[in-house]
C-alpha cells in the first residue's frame, strides 16, 4: 500500500492569506506518532535579559511561512516527496516559572522523541535548547553540535540564575549531552566583559568562529571541514536569529553589529546536508521588534531549509 505524504496546502488551491495557520499550511497533527519529521513551536520568552517578545516568535514564523513552495529550487531538495512531516503544535510551557518550564520541555520531548521523528523547533527564547539537548541524549546519546549565534549562550549564571538564555550550553555541557571536540560556534562577535568571553567553549575543546572570520567569505569550505569533523554522529543543529546581521534581522531581543548575511546562513544550514541530523531549532524570533515581518520570514525560510537538510530527503537538481 502506497503511503501518502502530508503536503503545504498550494496557493493555488488556497489564497495565501488563508487555510490553516500552520508552518508552511501543513496539516496539524495531535501528535508525532507516524511522522518522519515534524514542526513545533516553543512560544517563551521568560529566559531573555534584554527585550521580550519571542513567545510570539513561533505564531509569526507560521504566519511568514506561508509564501514557502515545496520543492528547493536551489539544492533540488523535495522532503515531502520522501517524508511524512505536520505541524504538531506548541509546548505548553509554564509561563510564569522558567525552571518548571524547562522540565515541561524536555518531558514533551522525550515523548516527541519517542515516535523516532526529527524535531524542527520554532522559537522562542535560547533557553530551550538546553531541555532539548536533554532529551536527545536519552534517545541519542551525547551529540555533535552546529551553535550559530552571536552569543556563546555558555555563562555560568545570569543575575545568579543558572537557567536563561544566556546559559543553555554550559547546563547541556554539564549533563554530558555533547561531543566536545565536535562542538562547532558560529557568528560570535559583539562586546564582552573580558578577553576571556569567547573562550571557555575553546578550553573544552569546541571550535568557536567568531563573526570577523566569516566576514566577505562563502562559509561552503568552513561548512566541508565541519562535515568531515563530524562524521556520522548523530548531530543538533541551534539557529540564533541573532547570528544574522541587524540589518537583516532586527526582529530579535540581543542584536549585535557585524553580523552573518543570509545567504552565509543558508550556506550554513544547506552545508549540513549528508549530516545525521537528529534535531534542529531556529530561535529567538521577537516579532514586537520585526514591524515588516522580515525577521520571520528569513526565520521560516531557515527552518525549511533545515528540513530540506534532513536525512532520507532526495536532492540534487
Amino acid at each position: 500500500m502506497t503511503k501518502t505524504l502530508n503536503q503545504p496546502l498550494g496557493g493555488n488551491t488556497m489564497p495565501r492569506f488563508g487555510g490553516p495557520a500552520t508552518m508552511m499550511r501543513l496539516p496539524a497533527a495531535p501528535s508525532a506518532a507516524g511522522l518522519d519529521a515534524c514542526f513545533l513551536g516553543i512560544p517563551m520568552d521568560i529566559g531573555t535579559s534584554n527585550r521580550a517578545g519571542t513567545r510570539l516568535g513561533p505564531r509569526q514564523i507560521r504566519d511568514e511561512s506561508r509564501m514557502i513552495r515545496p520543492y528547493n529550487m536551489a539544492t533540488g531538495a523535495a522532503p515531502f516527496e520522501a517524508l511524512q512531516v505536520a505541524d504538531i503544535g506548541d509546548v505548553p510551557i509554564n509561563t510564569f516559572d522558567l525552571k518548571k518550564s524547562v522540565e515541561i520541555i524536555a518531558s514533551h520531548y522525550r515523548e516527541v522523541l519517542s515516535h523516532g521523528v526529527i524535531p524542527l523547533t520554532l522559537g522562542g527564547d535560547h533557553t530551550l535548547t538546553w531541555p532539548i539537548l536533554r532529551a536527545i541524549k536519552e534517545r541519542h546519546g551525547p551529540v555533535a553540535l552546529i551553535h550559530v549565534d552571536a552569543h556563546s549562550d555558555t555563562n555560568e549564571d545570569m543575575f545568579g540564575e543558572t537557567v536563561a538564555h544566556g546559559c543553555p550550553f554550559r547546563r547541556a555541557w554539564e549533563e554530558g549531552c555533547l561531543i566536545n571536540d565536535k562542538v562547532f560556534q558560529i557568528g560570535l562577535r559583539g562586546t564582552g566583559y573580558s578577553r576571556e568571553e569567547f573562550e571557555w567553549g575553546r578550553k573544552q575543546g569546541w571550535t568557536c568562529i567568531q563573526a570577523e572570520e566569516c566576514w566577505h567569505k562563502s562559509l561552503t569550505p568552513l561548512m566541508a571541514e565541519i562535515r568531515a569533523k563530524i562524521g556520522d554522529a548523530p548531530v543538533y543543529l541551534s539557529y540564533d536569529i541573532d547570528s544574522l546581521d541587524p540589518a537583516f534581522a532586527p526582529g530579535t531581543g540581543t542584536v549585535e553589529v557585524g553580523g552573518l548575511t543570509t545567504m552565509q546562513g543558508l550556506e550554513i544550514i544547506r552545508g549540513t546536508a549528508g549530516l545525521n541530523l537528529v534535531g534542529c531549532d531556529l530561535v529567538e524570533v521577537s516579532p514586537p521588534y520585526d514591524p515588516a515581518g522580515n525577521t520571520a520570514v528569513i526565520a521560516a525560510n531557515f527552518l525549511f531549509e533545515m528540513l530540506c537538510a534532513l536525512p532520507g530527503v532526495p536532492r540534487g537538481r
